[in-house]
């Protein structure tokens, strides 16, 4: 993968006086270890001074990504601002978290939201948002931030990469497999604190993981913001899909602003990982007075004959996308209900479907968890969408207090 570090040692440079197992050679050891689940390898740093450097080691996440079957799949939650609180990586399978530091702080700026997490490679990215900045004025009107940060798994360290050609907050993202590429659209400044003020755009740009550069690509069609961005294999061509969000603004009796939802979606073909600069319009997805808006949407790669698998949670509700008639089917229903006005986190994982919840009734497990009080537990309720079963999970919270999942970010990553 061409997106991994030039600088990965070879298994050679293990040094050879250090034994990881006694009894087997230093390279069949070291990749027996490499399969261990990622959510374990912090604790197992402490069980002895070979383990910890080689747990430490740049080796590790090059031998994982050359044997993709002993990727964890993992979800990475974001609470709240993440210049002040730390992220978690949580393993399912194990049910084991791990803290990620919090990225670097500026004393200037708070309330970051709406930025977009994506992963790629041994890569976290946080790109764009929402935010207040103490320099501006006046200091309670949010505005967008072109930041742009990327945790790397090598050295488990934030880093500033370059900054976006325009600031930005609710846009699409998407990273082009197999590429190096992230593609970003739309936007605006929209905090969650105010329903309908700030801007809305239509630019779009490219970033190149290898040159850390951003690259301005022709134009949404129409400002878009709110929206949904995701990657199409269709046969031979690759297509960047841009869904749903918002436009213009109306007032009700002149003094309450209300978004526009739109009801299209814009499609833009990829060659190489580049736009050819061609946005393609898809009509109405849904008739009028049929629903007002797109719920959440995530996407399973591959789902079917190459083609995704477009999934929408819209209150209690599943939905599917079906391309060739451009409307949205039943799929299914969640199975337990959160009480009125709560929300769910929404998110696709190693092919299912992950509706997540903060858990409040008093379930046997929430007793037998009731020591934990600060951050409670969380319900997870999982479809597969191929075999259309659900199941469902119970953890711990490492969070000091109750998510709030409509301004959390939940991402993906294998590691």
């Amino acid at each position: 993968m061409k997106f991994l570090p030039k600088s990965c040692s070879p298994i050679d440079e293990i040094q050879t006086s250090i034994t990881l197992i006694p009894g087997l050679p230093n390279d069949i050891a070291a990749l027996l270890l490499s399969f261990l689940p990622y959510s374990h390898h912090d604790r197992l740093k402490s069980t002895c001074k070979s383990w910890r450097l080689f747990f430490s080691s740049k080796i590790l996440i090059s031998l994982r990504f050359t044997h993709p079957n002993s990727l964890s799949h993992l979800l990475c939650f974001f609470p709240q601002d993440p210049l002040i609180a730390s992220p978690f990586l949580f393993d399912p399978f194990s049910l084991s978290w791990c803290p990620l530091p919090p990225m670097p702080c500026n004393p200037h700026v708070y309330g970051l939201c709406n930025f977009t997490p994506i992963s790629l490679g041994p890569h976290l990215y946080v790109i764009g948002g929402s935010l207040f900045d103490t320099r501006s004025f006046p200091i309670d009107r949010p505005s967008s931030s072109s930041s742009a940060f990327r945790f790397d798994f090598h050295s488990f360290f934030w880093e500033p990469i370059s900054p976006m050609l325009s600031p930005r907050g609710s846009f699409a993202c998407a990273a082009v497999p197999d590429s190096g590429q992230i593609l970003v659209a739309g936007g605006g400044s929209r905090h969650t604190m105010f329903a309908a003020a700030g801007s809305r755009m239509s630019s779009v740009e490219r970033y190149d993981v290898e040159r850390d550069e951003w690259v301005a690509l022709d134009g949404l069609p129409r400002f878009r913001a709110g929206c949904v961005g995701f990657f199409v294999r269709n046969g031979d061509k690759r297509e960047f899909w841009v869904m749903g969000g918002y436009g213009e603004s109306r007032t009700i009796s002149g003094v309450f602003p209300v978004d526009e939802y739109y009801r299209d979606a814009v499609v833009m073909e990829l060659r190489n990982g580049h736009g050819t600069g061609m946005w393609r319009q898809i009509g109405d997805m849904w008739e009028e007075g049929e629903r007002r808006r797109l719920g959440k949407i995530v996407v399973i790669e591959n789902y079917s004959h190459g083609q995704p698998g477009i999934f929408m949670l819209d209150g209690d509700e599943f939905l599917r996308y079906e391309m060739a008639s451009n409307r949205w089917v039943e799929e299914s229903r969640v199975p337990r209900k959160t009480p009125f006005n709560s929300s769910y986190g929404f998110v696709a994982l190693n092919r299912e479907l992950y509706v997540i919840s903060y858990l409040k009734t008093e379930s046997g497990e929430a007793r037998r968890l009731r020591h934990h009080k600060k951050g409670g537990s969380l319900y997870m309720q999982i479809y597969n969408p191929e075999k259309k079963t659900w199941r469902s999970l119970i953890t711990r919270s490492p969070f000091h207090h109750p998510m709030d999942f409509d301004t959390a970010a939940i991402c993906t990553v294998r590691m």
